[in-house]
């Protein structure tokens, strides 16, 4: 991976500026960041291994375990939470039989409640993998599910 961090950082001034292209790199080979690759790219850029990891548990973009093929990021915030976000986090914890951070046991199903997605006007919405899906249901989920069935 060397190689490929080298292009990366590379196309910046100082090496540090490229943490978080790398983390989105390695999340898409690995599906994960671990401790292991955060100490790994910490010693790469030279910076305390701790700012990596905030940096990664900050963002909910990055994923410490596992993740499932399908990963529902719905959000909680005022404008979601006013239009239903309570009930689309309670249908999908009731039709996937999980709850919050976990995974179906087929591994196809994953989801999580975040902090604002940046989409009010598609509230109550959510992240599923990289795209946004607004103005929430019962029926808009289950098509979801179907789909990634």
């Amino acid at each position: 991976m060397k190689d490929e961090w080298d292009k990366i950082t590379s196309q910046y001034e100082q090496k540090g500026a490229a943490l978080l292209p790398l983390l989105h790199r390695v999340q898409e080979k690995e599906g994960l960041i671990t401790p292991e690759t955060e100490k790994n790219i910490a010693e790469y850029l030279g910076i305390p291994v701790v700012h990596v990891h905030e940096v990664v548990s900050f963002y909910h973009l990055f994923h410490q375990k596992k993740q499932g093929k399908c990963h529902f990021s719905v959000c909680q915030t005022t404008a979601c939470a006013l239009r239903g976000a309570e009930e689309v986090i309670e249908y999908i914890q009731e039709r996937l039989n999980i709850k919050p951070d976990e995974t179906t046991p087929d591994g196809k199903f994953s989801f999580s409640v975040v902090e604002c997605l940046g989409a009010c006007e598609l509230a109550p919405m959510m992240q599923c993998n990289k795209e946004y899906k607004g103005f929430l249901n019962k029926e808009k989920i289950d098509e979801l599910i179907d789909k990634h069935t």
